[in-house]
């Protein structure tokens, strides 16, 4: 059972991830709605249980998520691919729209990360030099930016991994922020390839 506060963005998102997960502790923001006294609550429970963001996955959704993150850093983060957040005419993205087993995947994924500063990000970089840390030619070996294809191939690579659909600098800058292994990001691609998930 997940101790966490998720923090999702309406009521109906609510809904559909107790649907999904059961009963756990549910904050939803009101979107852009996100007071100051909702961010101290968040702020609280992350320090009393931990908090894990559930946003859409859309534009406005990461802008809420980075409003989080400024004033909870150590906060938890669950992504649910677009495609699996649209409604049934398709104009609609919302976590309110996936299906019980999307989100259960989603949360099977959770990734821990934090907003660091230049000087802490330096850092962690000394610390895990070539390992770990990811640049923009890793991308683009694998196929991942500046082909034809490379949007579908990041799609499929972010939801094996569970970071979520981006463009290539957000996709490069999760990869960081979760700290992805190697090891993990080359089974990932070489998955994605064979088309056993997407």
């Amino acid at each position: 059972m997940i101790e966490e506060l998720i923090v999702v963005e309406g009521k109906n998102d609510a809904h559909a991830v107790r649907r999904a997960l059961g009963a756990v502790d549910i904050l939803w923001t009101d979107g852009y709605g996100l007071t100051q006294e909702k961010l101290d609550f968040i702020a609280e429970a992350a320090l009393r249980s931990g908090v894990i963001v559930f946003t859409d996955p859309d534009s406005v959704g990461e802008q809420i998520r980075a409003r989080i993150c400024q004033r909870v850093p150590s906060a938890k983060h669950v992504y649910l691919a677009k495609k699996d957040a649209r409604s049934k005419n398709d104009d609609d993205i919302g976590v309110e729209n996936a299906r019980p087993e999307d989100i259960r995947q989603a949360f099977e994924k959770i990734r821990s990360g934090s907003l660091e500063t230049g000087q802490e990000k330096s850092s962690q970089r000394d610390k895990h030099m070539d390992q770990n840390i990811f640049e923009a030619k890793d991308l683009w070996e694998a196929g991942l930016v500046g082909s034809k294809d490379s949007n579908q191939r990041r799609l499929a690579v972010g939801k094996i991994l569970g970071i979520g659909d981006a463009n290539g600098k957000q996709f490069l800058r999760r990869l960081n922020l979760f700290s992805i292994t190697r090891e993990e990001f080359v089974e990932a691609v070489r998955e994605a390839g064979h088309g056993e998930r997407s």
